[in-house]
C-alpha cells in the first residue's frame, strides 16, 4: 500500500460514514436548523475544523448531564467546527467508561477544592441522581469542569501538533521526491 492510500484513508472513511448536509437538510426533525447545515466549514476535513472540534467533544463529555449530542451540535454549529468529529468524540463516553472518567473528574475536584475525601459511590438511578451526591457535588462538579477544560485544550493542542506534523512530513517528502526524481533525469 503506498503512502498516499495511507494517509488519505482516515479522510476516506470519515467521507463514507459522514452524512451528506443535503440529507441532515431534508430530515423532518432537523428542518428548523436546515440552513445552519449548508455552511461548508461544518463538513471539511480541515485542521482548523477538526482540532477545535475534537477538543470540543472531550471537554463535553464531562458535561453530568445526558445532553451531549445536543449541546455538541449547538457547539459546532455555531463555533463553525466540524460535526462527525465532535459527535464521534463524543463516543469516548460511553457505558464502559463513563464511571471511571467521572470517578477521575471527582479526584481531581476533590483536589482543586480541598474538600474532604468521601467516599463516592456511583449507582445508575433516580435516587441517587436526586439524593446520592450528597456532600460530594461540589467536587464532582468542579472537578467534571476542570477535567473536561484540560482534556479538551490538551486533546485540541495533540491533534492541531499532530496534524502540523504529518502535512510537513508529506511535504518534505514530496519535496524529496521530487528533487529526487529530477535529479536522475539529468
Amino acid at each position: 500500500m503506498s503512502d498516499a492510500k495511507v494517509t488519505s484513508m482516515p479522510r476516506r472513511f470519515l467521507r463514507k460514514i459522514t452524512p451528506r448536509h443535503e440529507t441532515l437538510r431534508s430530515h423532518r426533525l432537523l428542518k428548523p436548523f436546515a440552513r445552519f447545515f449548508g455552511d461548508p466549514r461544518l463538513w471539511s476535513l480541515q485542521r482548523r475544523t477538526v482540532a477545535p472540534a475534537f477538543g470540543a467533544g472531550l471537554a463535553i463529555c464531562f458535561v453530568p448531564l445526558p445532553i451531549h449530542i445536543p449541546l455538541a451540535a449547538l457547539t459546532a454549529i455555531f463555533c463553525r467546527i466540524h460535526i462527525p468529529t465532535i459527535m464521534l468524540t463524543l463516543m469516548i463516553m460511553n457505558p464502559l467508561t463513563f464511571v471511571p472518567l467521572f470517578l477521575l473528574a471527582h479526584k481531581i475536584g476533590v483536589v482543586v477544592t480541598g474538600a474532604p475525601e468521601t467516599p463516592f459511590h456511583f449507582q445508575m438511578s433516580w435516587n441517587w441522581l436526586r439524593d446520592g451526591l450528597g456532600q460530594s457535588w461540589k467536587p464532582f462538579l468542579v472537578g467534571c469542569a476542570v477535567t473536561g477544560a484540560l482534556l479538551g485544550l490538551v486533546g485540541y493542542a495533540l491533534l492541531d501538533v499532530a496534524w502540523r506534523y504529518g502535512v510537513r512530513k508529506r511535504y518534505r517528502e514530496r519535496a524529496g521526491a521530487a528533487t529526487s526524481k529530477s535529479g536522475a533525469i539529468d
